[in-house]
């Protein structure tokens, strides 16, 4: 039995993930967590995809290890320092320059929804335009201008950001709506009651809304869209990017370039603090200090992060183990989806970043609760919950992946196969 008198008494009640997985951690290693008591869990949340490379990867940890026994500098606001230089120029060699990107680099605040505020605010001063566009099930964080965007109403508040117009996200309004059309209509009639924004921001893999995901022809578009009317094209790539749908950027795929990126979660490699946005040149018109803060660019993390992309993005070998297990996962999702008609509406996703949607909330809960039983750790999301979220780490072996998969397979016997046998008498 956990012992989770400590946290109860002092805790607030603000805490979240510890409800759904109430074990003490204490150890973890690639792709697996380990309790005080010993026990080994496979990891399919990857930290909500803060750990795509998995949990102590050994190249980063020794790096920090040696950073931290030469006194190298941590805490330095956003002075010059070493490591510093040797991301920016690891990252502009790795990422930048072979995607033909010439974006500069902001360390922002150290969070996800440090750095969507400071995206948010950029666009606006670039522009003068005060209205953003963000989609049906987004999620941008937590803070105001990063909550008004976010749309489930679980987290929405009376305070923040009002300056926000929602708009259907791919597939929101069923087969053969246009979206995209949609919000060229509204922003072409005077009538529309939608200022021009300054900015729209999308996900496009919306992680948080139940791994719903826009097509590559519905994402140009959208930048074709953004471009005509002199719109600030924002990709939120915080939990889609670094690596988890194949490629680092997730909007790759698509052959489109955005004017500004955020980045987040993965980014340190090691599960550290650590945001970035990258911006357009051209767009890059902030007065020194005019966006700022204390721990904007984490040193730590410069060095693990820098070990990261030479590690795994020097070369193509990670890219082609994230493509080779996504056809084990897509596989078992067919299968599943193929045997429980009715119980599973859908099931989606690109890279190692996929959802099965349930036709009930509930019996989401109980397939994700008999996979933690069975000692997987994985989460649901979607806007009631109802989609059963696979994150395992980009660098899992494929016989863990499969042992994985093999538990969620389990799960789904326990929680469905009677169901489906009643349903067939």
């Amino acid at each position: 039995m956990h012992d989770d008198q400590t946290f109860a008494e002092h805790e607030s009640a603000v805490r979240s993930y510890c409800r759904r997985f109430p074990m003490v951690f204490t150890q973890a290693r690639g792709s697996h967590l380990y309790d005080e008591a010993g026990r080994e869990y496979i990891d399919f949340l990857s930290c909500a995809g803060a750990v795509n490379y998995g949990h102590n990867p050994p190249a980063q940890k020794a790096a920090m290890i040696a950073y931290l026994e030469s006194d190298g500098i941590q805490a330095a606001l956003d002075m010059h320092t070493g490591a510093k230089r040797a991301f920016i120029d690891s990252f502009a060699a790795t990422i930048l320059r072979p995607r033909g990107m010439a974006h500069r680099l902001q360390f922002t605040g150290p969070t996800g929804t440090s750095v969507v505020e400071s995206a948010i605010k950029l666009a606006r001063k670039v522009t003068g335009r005060r209205n953003v566009i963000a989609f049906t099930n987004g999620f941008h964080g937590m803070s105001g201008t990063s909550l008004g965007l976010t749309g489930n109403r679980y987290h929405r508040q009376d305070y923040q950001d009002s300056h926000v117009s929602r708009m259907p996200f791919e597939g929101y309004m069923g087969e053969g709506f246009d979206t995209i059309a949609y919000l060229r209509r509204l922003l072409a009639d005077n009538s529309s009651g939608i200022d021009l924004p300054a900015a729209v921001i999308v996900e496009t893999v919306q992680g948080e809304g139940g791994v719903n995901v826009a097509s590559a022809a519905w994402l140009q578009a959208l930048r074709e869209l953004t471009r005509e009317y002199g719109i600030l094209l924002v990709i939120d790539d915080i939990q889609a990017g670094c690596g988890r749908t194949g490629d680092f950027f997730s909007f790759e795929f698509a052959g489109i370039t955005p004017d500004l990126v955020c980045l987040s979660k993965s980014l340190s490699g090691y599960g550290l603090p650590f945001s970035l946005l990258l911006i357009a040149p051209e767009f890059d018109c902030w007065r020194p200090a005019e966006d700022n803060g204390t721990f904007r660019g984490n040193t730590l993390a410069f060095v693990s992060a820098r070990v990261a992309l030479e590690t795994y993005w020097s070369d193509a070998q990670l890219q082609g183990d994230i493509r080779r297990r996504e056809k084990l996962v897509r596989a078992a999702l067919a299968t599943w989806h193929a045997a429980f008609p009715g119980q599973i509406k859908a099931t989606r996703g690109r890279g190692l970043f996929h959802g099965i949607e349930f036709a009930d909330a509930a019996v989401a809960e109980s397939v994700a609760q008999a996979c933690i039983a069975r000692q997987l750790v994985i989460e649901r999301c979607g806007p009631d919950d109802e989609v059963l979220k696979l994150m395992p780490p980009l660098t899992i072996a494929d016989a863990v992946l499969q042992q994985g998969l093999g538990i969620i397979q389990a799960a789904l016997d326990e929680c469905l196969a009677g169901q489906a046998v009643r349903k067939a008498a």
